[in-house]
């Protein structure tokens, strides 16, 4: 029985499409480039060799109960960002044992129509943002096509990371009892806490979150600190926005059965 791989040339398999400035001229270039296994213990003839490229934002169905922004499946429809269609070879013949079939795609090219911009990869809870690549050895009526399906990872593009940097823009908080919304206990209402501190609220998703978190007061032993990284996942609707947060991680910053009495202060990495 014939089988085909796909095998792209990195094995993190992460690509940055290339961009162009007004006046066309190239900043960078970024090329899918791998290969085609096919593997036969006789020869195969096929009517043609194709390599497909598809990205699009996609809402997903993840199981159990279902969340707001889940239960718009089927009425929000994909957003296309790229589709491609590249003839590798025309009809022909594979002669048996492994046959080894290079290819090379420009992500984006100077002078395409490009539906979207390269939006990143993205797979969160309810909403997904995906790029494939799909070979198909086409075989006629009488015979089972061959075909293989690669994800592969789009980032940010390097240009757009030089032209505008990150800003560290720091945002000060403070937590007290009066800040709560949740019950509390009556030592707290009358004895009171505060935890004050910063946080920085624009980062690469390469480098960690930094900030700080200093507790100046608390009347009740404090048995440890947590930290929540949520995912905010958005979906416009019409006029109305839809929006659900899910918990990504989190982080105990220190585990301190004891009563504060003093001022601490805690650098905070995420």
């Amino acid at each position: 029985m014939p089988s085909i791989e796909l095998k792209l040339s990195r094995f993190n398999r992460i690509y940055q499409p290339s961009l162009y400035n007004a006046a066309a001229v190239i900043r960078y270039q970024d090329f899918l480039e791998g290969k085609i296994l096919i593997r036969s213990s006789s020869s195969i003839s096929h009517y043609g060799i194709v390599l497909t490229l598809n990205g699009s934002v996609n809402l997903q169905v993840r199981g159990g109960s279902a969340g707001v922004i889940e239960s718009f499946y089927g009425v929000v429809k994909p957003i296309p960002i790229v589709k491609k269609n590249i003839e590798i070879r025309t009809s022909g013949k594979i002669g048996p044992g492994t046959a080894e079939i290079p290819f090379s795609i420009n992500l984006r090219q100077r002078g395409e129509e490009n539906l979207e911009r390269f939006y990143e990869t993205f797979h969160g809870r309810n909403i997904s943002i995906q790029y494939l690549i799909t070979v198909d050895v086409m075989r006629g009526y009488l015979h089972k096509s061959l075909s293989a399906t690669l994800e592969f990872i789009v980032e940010t593009d390097k240009a757009d990371i030089l032209q505008r940097p990150i800003s560290p823009e720091m945002v000060v908080f403070y937590i007290t009892q009066d800040t709560q919304k949740h019950p509390l206990l009556p030592e707290l209402k009358t004895g009171g806490f505060k935890v004050t501190g910063k946080v920085s609220t624009q980062c690469s998703l390469v480098d960690s979150i930094n900030g700080e978190l200093t507790v100046e007061a608390s009347s009740v032993p404090i048995q440890s600190i947590d930290l929540h990284l949520l995912q905010v996942e958005s979906i416009l609707l019409g006029e109305k926005i839809v929006t659900e947060t899910s918990l990504i991680q989190t982080t105990q910053v220190c585990h301190i059965p004891c009563l504060f009495r003093n001022v601490l202060t805690y650098v905070m990495f995420i």
